[in-house]
C-alpha cells in the first residue's frame, strides 16, 4: 500500500515544506538515493518517517463498510444501518455511518469478517440475517 495523502502532507509539514529535508527523509526510508519523491514511499515507510520526525504514525484507512450502490444486497444493508441507528449527521442530513459498519464487520460479532465489497452473495446473506436479528432485538 502506498503512502496516503495525509501521511505525505504530515511529512511535508514536519519538514517545514522544505524539499531538501523531505528528500533526505525519503532516501533514508527507502534506502535508495535515487528516490526523492513522497510518491515513492510505501505506507509503512511513511509511518517510519513520521515516527522519526516525532509525529504519530497514521492508521490504515481501509474502510470495510464501503458498498456498491448498484448491488441490491448492499442497498438493503444500508437500509438496515438506518434501522439499527448506525447513522451520523453530514451536511444537515442523517447518513449511514459506513465506518461504524466497517468496524462491526471487523469485529468478533460479525458472521463474516471481510470487506463488504469482497463478499459473495451467500456471505452478504449471512450479514443481512445477522443485522435483521439485531434490528429485531432493538425494536422489541
Amino acid at each position: 500500500m502506498t503512502a496516503t495523502k495525509q501521511q505525505k502532507f504530515a511529512i511535508r509539514k514536519n519538514c517545514n515544506f522544505k524539499d531538501d529535508i523531505k528528500e533526505e527523509f525519503v532516501q533514508w526510508a527507502t534506502q535508495d538515493t535515487s528516490k526523492a519523491s513522497l510518491n515513492d514511499l510505501s505506507f509503512d515507510q511513511a509511518n517510519q518517517i513520521l515516527i522519526a520526525q516525532g509525529d504519530t504514525p497514521k492508521q490504515s484507512v481501509e474502510n470495510w463498510g464501503l458498498f456498491d450502490k448498484n448491488n441490491s444486497q448492499h442497498k438493503y444493508i444500508l437500509s438496515l444501518c438506518f434501522q439499527m441507528g448506525l447513522t451520523k449527521e453530514f451536511k444537515g442530513r442523517d447518513v449511514a455511518d459506513i465506518f461504524k459498519l466497517g468496524e462491526w464487520l471487523k469485529s468478533e460479532k460479525s458472521p463474516v469478517r471481510k470487506p463488504l465489497k469482497q463478499m459473495t452473495s451467500s456471505e452478504l446473506s449471512r450479514i443481512i440475517f445477522a443485522m435483521e436479528k439485531i434490528t429485531e432485538k432493538k425494536w422489541k
